[in-house]
């Protein structure tokens, strides 16, 4: 399937693309993560600690459990503080 997978903030940074749009078999986020680490540094520096990240598919929010299943775009960023 392809997903249109986007990155904010400091995740933007680290991978150097504030999208993309990837070709996957994978199952749920957790999958797609995975995926992601292995294609380089940068990704696998973004994803190095879940806890301090979110996701969100088609503009909802999400576990990393969740599954892909007719998905059309992942997001992923950090947790968000307000004030």
């Amino acid at each position: 399937m392809q997903l249109t997978v986007l990155y904010f903030a400091w995740l933007r940074e680290r991978i150097g693309l504030p999208r993309e749009t990837v070709e996957t078999n994978a199952a749920t986020v957790a999958d797609l993560v995975a995926e992601l680490i292995a294609r380089d540094e940068g990704h696998a520096l973004a994803f190095a600690d879940l806890a301090s990240l979110r996701v969100a598919l088609d503009q909802q929010l999400a576990g990393f459990d969740s599954p892909l299943t007719g998905v059309r775009e992942v997001a992923f960023f950090p947790p968000m503080t307000g004030g």
